[in-house]
C-alpha cells in the first residue's frame, strides 16, 4: 500500500549534477574522499622547497613576480615559512585567526515560514560540532597567503546529508587561473596525475579569500608585506649574532716586521684567530700581538634591538591593526591609547567575520540546505560575530511605557530583548513578594504572567479598568461591577475627613469656585496654575501655627492609623 501524501512534508531534494552534467547521486565517491590529497608521482607531493634560507632581495623580488604570474608555489612556501622561523609573526597571526573563531555563530532563517525556519535549524544543528572553532581556524589560513581551500569530506551513509568534516588543503596544489587571476584551479585534478590544472568539483572545496587589499587574491595575503620585514629583520639577526660573538673582546692586530717569510706570516695569523677561541697563543720573540679596546662598543647592541622592536611593531600594525595588544608599552596617554588601538582591532574583527560569514553562507551553508532541503530562492544566513549591543535599561523603558498606554507588546520580543528564555512545563516561577501570596491566574502554585507594573499603576485606583482590557470580557465586568458598588470609607478617608473640619474652612476655602476656573480653562497648564494659585490664597490666609498644628496632628494620627493596620500589631 502506498504512503499516504502529506502535504506539509518538505519537498524531497532535487538531482544535484556536477560540472559535466552527471548526477551527484552516481558520483557519490567524489564527495566522500579526499581529493586534494598529496601524491607519490604527481604534481602534489609534500616534499616543499625551503625559499626563506640564504633569501636575498632579489631572490624575495623574483618570488613575488612569479606569484603574479601565475606560479605561486615559492609564495606559499614562504609564507609557511615565515610562520616557524618568526615567532612575533605567528603569534599576532594567530592571534587575529584566533579572534574570529571564537566569535558566536548564529543562523537566521532566509523568512518566516515554518519552512524556511526548519532550513535554519538544520545549519544551526550542524554548526554546533566540537571541531567547528578550529575549523574556523584552517579557514582564515587566507589571511596569510591571500586564500584558503577548504575540502569537504560529506557523509552520505546517513540522511540527513551533511559534511563529517573540513579539512585543510596545502594551497600548493592550486593555482589561479592566467587569463582573469580570479578563478582558482586543482593541480593535478581529481586524479593528481593530469598535466594542467582543473577546475574545482562542485559542493567539494569552501574557497575563503581575505579581501586584505583590493587587487588580485593571490596578491591579497598578508605574507607578502611581511616577507619584507622578515628579509632585512634576518639580516640584522645574523649581524647581531656574529657582532655579540666579539663583543667586549678587545681588537687583535699582529705585526710583523719586513722581510718575514710568508711561513711566519700564516703562523702570526693562526696565532692571532687563536686568542679569539683558546685565548692563547705561541708566537716568535721578534713578532707583535696588540690589543685594542673599542670605546663604542658599550652602545652598539641597542642598534640591533631597537631595529628589531621596530619590525615587530610594524608586523604588529600590519596583522592587528595596533600594537598595545601585542606589546606592553607606555605611551604616556593612560588608557586612552589602549582603548583607540582596540577599536581599531575590532574593526578589523569585524571585518573578518564578515568575510567569513559571507563564505560560510554562500558554500556549506547553501550546500546543505540544497542536499537536504531542495533549492530556495532564498537560503539562510550564517553571521559570525557578536550582535549589537542593546541598551537593555532604555529598550525595558520603552516597553514598560508602551504596556502603560495599552500598545501591545509581544512576550517574544520581550524575551528576546531581555535574553530570558521561556519557562519550561512545570518550571517554578518566579512572582513579585505580594502575588507569591496567592495563586495568579489560577495558577495553585502562585505563578503566572504577572504584568508590568509602574509607579503611576500602584497608585491608580484598584477597581479600575486598565487601559487595553476588554470591557465585555470577566476582567472587565467584575471590575465595572465593584465600581458601581457602595465602598465604606476606610481609615485613609476618616483622617482626610477630621484634617479638613479641623481646618477651619481651610479646604473650603481652597476648592470654593474652582470648578468654574476649571471649565474656562483652554489647556492642562493653565489649571495647574490655578490650582497652585488657589492652594497659595487658601494657605496665605491660614495663620501659619494653625496650619502647622494641623499638619502636625494629621501626620501623628496617620502613622498611628498604619501601626494598627500592620500584622501582628
Amino acid at each position: 500500500m502506498a504512503d499516504a501524501y502529506d502535504p506539509y512534508a518538505p519537498p524531497p531534494p532535487p538531482v544535484l549534477v556536477d560540472s559535466a552534467g552527471r548526477p551527484l547521486r552516481s558520483a557519490a565517491p567524489i564527495l566522500t574522499k579526499e581529493i586534494a590529497a598529496p601524491v607519490m608521482t604527481g604534481t602534489r607531493s609534500i616534499v616543499t622547497g625551503h625559499p626563506a634560507e640564504g633569501l636575498d632581495p632579489a631572490g624575495l623580488a623574483r618570488i613575488l613576480r612569479q606569484a603574479e604570474d601565475g606560479d605561486a608555489t615559492a609564495q606559499h612556501e614562504l609564507a609557511e615559512q615565515l610562520e616557524e622561523k618568526w615567532p612575533h609573526y605567528r603569534s599576532v597571526l594567530r592571534t587575529r585567526k584566533l579572534a574570529v573563531a571564537q566569535l558566536p555563530i548564529e543562523v537566521e532563517a532566509a523568512g518566516d515560514t515554518p519552512e524556511e525556519e526548519a532550513d535554519a535549524q538544520l545549519l544551526r544543528d550542524w554548526l554546533k560540532r566540537p571541531t567547528m572553532q578550529a575549523e574556523l581556524v584552517h579557514i582564515q589560513d587566507a589571511l596569510g597567503k591571500g586564500f584558503s581551500a577548504t575540502e569537504v569530506m560529506w557523509n552520505l551513509a546517513e540522511t540527513p546529508w551533511l559534511p563529517e568534516s573540513l579539512q585543510w588543503a596545502d594551497p600548493r596544489f592550486f593555482e589561479y587561473d592566467r587569463v582573469t587571476g580570479r578563478r582558482l584551479l586543482l593541480k593535478g585534478g581529481v586524479s593528481g596525475m593530469a598535466m594542467m590544472a582543473e577546475e574545482l568539483p562542485p559542493y567539494k572545496f569552501i574557497v575563503h579569500e581575505a579581501q586584505e587589499k583590493s587587487g588580485l587574491p593571490i596578491r591579497g595575503g598578508i605574507a607578502r608585506a611581511a616577507a619584507w620585514y622578515y628579509l632585512f629583520l634576518n639580516f640584522t639577526i645574523k649581524d647581531w649574532i656574529t657582532f655579540l660573538e666579539v663583543y667586549g673582546l678587545p681588537l687583535r692586530v699582529g705585526k710583523y716586521q719586513n722581510g718575514t717569510s710568508e711561513a711566519d706570516i700564516r703562523k702570526l695569523a693562526q696565532a692571532v684567530a687563536q686568542i679569539g677561541s683558546d685565548a692563547g697563543c705561541v708566537i716568535p720573540q721578534s713578532m707583535l700581538i696588540e690589543f685594542i679596546e673599542s670605546g663604542g662598543a658599550a652602545s652598539n647592541p641597542e642598534m640591533f634591538s631597537r631595529f628589531l622592536a621596530w619590525v615587530n611593531d610594524e608586523i604588529s600594525k600590519l596583522v592587528l591593526g595596533q600594537t598595545s595588544s601585542a606589546d606592553a608599552k607606555s605611551g604616556g596617554l593612560g588608557t586612552g591609547q589602549a582603548d583607540l588601538h582596540g577599536e581599531v582591532r575590532k574593526d578589523i574583527r569585524d571585518f573578518d567575520a564578515m568575510l567569513l560569514s559571507v563564505t560560510l553562507t554562500s558554500t556549506i551553508g547553501k550546500w546543505i540546505v540544497q542536499f537536504n532541503r531542495g533549492h530556495r530562492k532564498r537560503y539562510p544566513i550564517i553571521r559570525v560575530g557578536e550582535p549589537d549591543a542593546v541598551d537593555m535599561d532604555r529598550e525595558l523603558k520603552a516597553i514598560d511605557k508602551a504596556v502603560e498606554y495599552g500598545v501591545p507588546v509581544g512576550m517574544g520580543h520581550f524575551r528576546k530583548v531581555t535574553g530570558v528564555p521561556a519557562p519550561e512545563d512545570g518550571e517554578e516561577l518566579l512572582v513579585p513578594p505580594r502575588a507569591a501570596q496567592e495563586p495568579q491566574n489560577g495558577d495553585p502554585r502562585g505563578g503566572g504572567i504577572i504584568p508590568p507594573q509602574n509607579a503611576a499603576s500602584r497608585l491608580s485606583d484598584p477597581l479600575k479598568p486598565k487601559i487595553g482590557a476588554d470591557p465585555a470580557g470577566p476582567a472587565g465586568a467584575v471590575a465595572a461591577a465593584a465600581q458601581d458598588a457602595p465602598r465604606e470609607p476606610d481609615a485613609i478617608d476618616r483622617l482626610v475627613d477630621d484634617a479638613i473640619a479641623a481646618s477651619g474652612g481651610f479646604g473650603d476655602a481652597m476648592i470654593a469656585g474652582v470648578e468654574e476656573l476649571i471649565s474656562g480653562a483652554a489647556s492642562l497648564e493653565e489649571v495647574r496654575e490655578i490650582l497652585a494659585m488657589r492652594a497659595g490664597d487658601a494657605l496665605a490666609a491660614m495663620p501659619a501655627d494653625q496650619f502647622t498644628e494641623l499638619l502636625a496632628r494629621s501626620s501623628f494620627a496617620t502613622r498611628l492609623a498604619g501601626l494598627l493596620q500592620e500584622p501582628g500589631k
